[in-house]
């Protein structure tokens, strides 16, 4: 350390009188002591403000400039040097030496200057109003093209640098993507894919990038699909599959890219890692097997990559995801449920599907996780089931398949995601269908935990559906059994405030359950109808202009009903409808000017 002080003294000296050998004699000592003990050495240079001399070292045609340089960028390893480098302007210096023809002069300022970048807003800061990346992506740009090792080195270098000016700041990513270093990237990753080092830097930069809506995009244009295919079939260390696996997810959220990477045959890639992962015990099996799965899962959110993989129900690949439900292992029955769920998402795939036999597999799937209590199996699992109950033709099938009985197993759920999607897939399988509506209608358990659900205020979406789901059945099933069921249960009050809804969709499917209590049995649902306010909330529709056109028809073709009723009856005249009524035959709508015509002469008739 002594040797070190008395080195820097020198230093200073030697620079002031600008004598080239004393001062390299110096930069020699000063790099053995960093290499030595760096963070002490940083220290001594801290403390005997060496940093201000170097700017007037760094001339580009100094033989002392790269070891300069390296200097710098050793001390710059240091967090807490590299606001100090900045302070002491060496960022303009170092940014006029990218101009250099000299590669050990590059090298060693891309070290400096990346070092320096490296987690330190200021730093990066300086570099941007340098206009260092801007040379730095050039360099990239006309290097990437020559294999020759060293030059490797260099661009490894270099990639470092934008990495970490860039990492993690959004508008400094958005600067590097204007200035098309994407393409370059995915450029120097295909001529130079046997290059370690500078794979993985491409790798890590493609990361950062690839978070950035805005790159998607330019990705899109390039070839980068099946260079990452490439690449990962040549892998076969765990961290480098994981590396790649981190740009190939964020990647993948653009449907272009799913259906490029589909194309470039990234799925016969992943089910490679499935098989060989499936029983393996390591944590690293566990994780590559999860994510890999989960890729799959991703890539068939996007239509046309779907579509494709689903090949008419013939594709292999489907094939291999459906074999995952009936698996043993719970990350497979996940994925295999949800890629169900993903390809039951048009008519045609879903009705091939129910005749392929696939809702047993899920049956039986979900029979295992009742006791099991997989959340996430279970929640995906209803997933599948709710998509492929939406077309007509496979309600019938799944019935009689016994959906609904295994479905109403998980009513004692406490998990609202899985509440959600139970009543979703309940809701699917009786639309249109009377038997299976009166059915589940009478079954009380399932009406008093739907009333319960309806009061679900943390659940919104829980709410709602329970609320649809207990209008579904009296509209579906037409049944007084059914009504009967829903008024003893005591979920009047919630159709009436249903009715309310800002969903325009839940008011309609409200009235039209409401009419159908009222036409089937008045007297008993007479005392909700009061305590729930139902006459003032019809007022309420009706006198209001924004209320839609359907939902003033069946507002009237309601009050029209509950008018046998005494109680109501009074309630309504006490309200003066007749004048909100009459102002509606005037209605540019003819199908509520009409039934506003009915109406004033039912209220009339019976004032």
């Amino acid at each position: 350390m002594d040797n070190l002080s008395e080195a820097l003294k020198k230093l200073k000296l030697a620079s002031a009188d600008s004598a080239t050998d004393s001062v390299e004699s110096c930069l020699d000592c000063l790099l053995k002591a960093l290499a030595h003990n760096n963070a002490n050495a940083s220290e001594k240079v801290q403390e005997m403000g060496v940093l201000s001399l170097l700017p007037t070292l760094l001339a580009p045609q100094s033989s002392c400039t790269p070891k300069v340089a390296n200097i710098i960028a050793e001390v710059a390893k240091n967090e807490f040097m590299r606001s100090p480098c900045v302070e002491a302007g060496l960022i303009p210096p170092l940014v006029q030496l990218l101009h250099s023809k000299d590669q050990e002069v590059l090298l060693q300022t891309g070290r400096a200057l990346g070092n320096i970048c490296y987690d330190s807003h200021e730093g990066r800061s300086a570099v941007d109003q340098a206009g260092g990346a801007q040379i730095v992506a050039g360099h990239i740009k006309s290097l990437s093209q020559n294999t020759d090792p060293d030059n490797g080195k260099l661009l490894t270098v270099f990639c470092g640098m934008l990495m970490n000016y860039s990492n993690e700041n959004d508008s400094l990513q958005a600067q590097l993507i204007n200035m098309g270093v994407i393409p370059t990237l995915v450029k120097l990753l295909g001529l130079h894919s046997d290059n370690t080092a500078l794979t993985e830097m491409c790798l890590i930069a493609f990361g950062n990038l690839a978070e950035l809506e805005s790159s998607k995009e330019q990705f899109a244009s390039t070839n980068i699909a099946e260079e990452l295919v490439r690449l990962f079939q040549k892998q076969a260390e765990h961290e480098k599959k994981e590396m790649i696996f981190e740009v190939l997810a964020p990647l993948a959220e653009n449907d272009v890219i799913k259906l490029q990477l589909v194309e470039a045959g990234l799925v016969e890639c992943l089910l490679d890692v499935v098989t060989h992962t499936v029983n393996g015990e390591r944590d690293e099996d566990v994780a590559q097997l999860k994510t890999a799965s989960d890729l799959m899962v991703l890539l068939l959110l996007g239509d046309e990559s779907m579509q494709k993989l689903f090949d008419a129900g013939k594709g292999s690949v489907f094939e291999r995801v459906l074999s995952w439900v009936p698996s043993h292992n719970h990350q497979l029955q996940l994925a295999g449920a949800l890629a169900i769920a993903n390809f039951a998402r048009n008519d045609g795939n879903c009705i091939q599907m129910v005749e392929s036999g696939i809702v047993q597999k899920l049956l039986e799937l979900l029979d295992r996780h009742v006791e099991e209590g997989n959340v996430t199996v279970q929640h995906a699992a209803l997933s599948a089931l709710r998509n492929l109950a939406i077309p007509v033709v496979n309600k019938a099938k799944m019935l009689s398949a016994g959906v609904s009985d295994t479905v109403l197993k998980f009513l004692p759920s406490e998990m609202p995601p899985v509440q959600f999607k139970l009543l979703g897939t309940l809701r699917m399988l009786i639309d249109t269908q009377a038997d299976a509506a009166d059915q589940l209608g009478t079954n009380s358990k399932l009406v008093e935990r739907l009333v319960e659900w309806c009061e679900a205020k943390d659940h919104a979406g829980v709410m709602g559906e329970s609320n649809r789901l207990l209008s579904a059945l009296i509209r579906h099933s037409k049944s007084k059994d059914v009504v009967k069921t829903v008024i003893q249960g005591a979920g009047v009050k919630h159709l009436v405030v249903m009715a309310m809804s800002e969903h325009m969709i839940m008011q309609n499917e409200a009235l039209v359950a409401l009419g159908l209590i009222a036409g089937l049995d008045l007297v008993g649902a007479e005392k909700d109808f009061v305590g729930a306010g139902l006459v003032q909330v019809l007022h309420k529709l009706l006198s209001d202009e924004r209320t839609a056109p359907e939902i003033k028809y069946n507002s009237m073709i309601l009050i029209c009903a509950v008018m046998g009723s005494e109680p109501l009856h009074k309630e309504v005249q006490g309200l003066a409808f007749i004048d909100v009524v009459s102002k509606l035959r005037s209605h540019e709508n003819k199908t509520v000017s009409h039934q506003a015509s009915l109406t004033e002469q039912r209220l009339t008739a019976q004032s």
